[in-house]
């Protein structure tokens, strides 16, 4: 499949966790497919939310931190693209840059994961429950006050060492990181959209390259995959006109349903005791129309004062 017009060399920047490490090998094994004639390798670099590890993220920059060191590898020529989890992406991506292909989704939804309970109505008043997204903080306490909800920092194997050490009764992480690590059976229970709505792309991975690679967009196009682009296009307009941040309590799911595209939103206080829902269908045949039903969304949210909740 190799053209005149494919880099004979390709390096991918990338964290140096168990996971982020498994999702860029898993791309790199598919273009050295694609292109067997190029030589594909790893570059981990070991970024600045990665190495604060004693703080909420939210109080240090955000998931940015998780992005900006590859990004400078990217513009310095180190790397030709990046692999991300695309719910770590923000939503406005900066200038000189670009997300070349978003591929076929894993499972979206969060996972609970306990040594001592079933699910989350199992969990007795008081229980310590570990997650380090205020998107599933707020929705915990929504669903009950009682609950403690820690914070819990780290990588997938950290986290669930944390729980192993009894530290806490329960925590919630994303169901695709764990099954991709070979850790689905740590899974007690899945939490549907309706009991914890997922973050904007969550699940998906997104590649990304400088946007003056003409050469890499082309060849990275073969690993998209358009169900998925179209509906976190969709999540990712909605999150991004509600200024959505690792500060911002904010979920955004959307699924293809009776040939149209389903979109629901959430947007909290950190404690639980607001929370905004709203949802939107209908046919889109791109990402252009899916981005256009998520900034509606986002606009419906912002007539009933969502202002107010992201300013908090």
């Amino acid at each position: 499949m190799a053209t005149s017009n494919t880099p004979r060399r390709l390096t991918i920047a990338t964290r140096e966790s168990a996971l982020a490490l498994w999702q860029a090998e898993h791309i790199r094994v598919r273009l050295a497919a694609l292109y067997p004639q190029a030589t594909v390798s790893l570059l981990g670099i070991t970024t600045q939310g990665d190495r604060v590890l004693d703080q909420p993220l939210a109080d240090i920059g955000g998931k940015g931190l998780f992005i900006k060191e590859l990004e400078t590898a990217l513009a310095d020529g180190r790397a030709d693209l990046a692999v991300h989890s695309l719910k770590d992406v923000p939503m406005e991506m900066p200038e000189g840059f670009a997300l070349a292909a978003i591929t076929a989704r894993e499972d979206p939804r969060d996972a609970f994961v306990s040594n001592r309970y079933l699910d989350l109505a199992a969990l007795p008043g008081g229980a310590r429950i570990g997650t380090s997204s205020l998107r599933r903080e707020a929705q915990l306490r929504e669903r009950d006050p009682l609950l403690s909800v820690l914070p819990l920092r780290g990588n997938v194997n950290t986290r669930l060492r944390k729980l192993d050490e009894g530290g806490y009764d329960a925590i919630i992480l994303a169901a695709a990181g764990l099954k991709r690590l070979g850790f689905g059976a740590r899974i007690a229970s899945l939490l549907d959209p309706e009991e914890s709505l997922p973050a904007a792309g969550q699940g998906a991975l997104a590649i990304e390259c400088r946007a003056d690679r003409a050469d890499l967009v082309a060849a990275l196009a073969p690993l998209a995959d358009a169900e998925t682009a179209i509906a976190t296009a969709a999540e990712r307009a909605f999150a991004g006109d509600l200024s959505g941040s690792c500060r911002t309590p904010l979920a955004a799911h959307a699924v293809h349903r009776h040939g149209e595209l389903w979109l629901r939103g959430l947007l909290a206080s950190r404690d639980g005791a607001e929370v905004m829902r709203g949802e939107r269908s209908r046919r889109v045949d791109g990402a252009p129309e899916a981005t256009a039903l998520g900034r509606e969304l986002a606009a419906e949210f912002l007539a009933r004062g969502a202002a107010r909740l992201v300013t908090a």
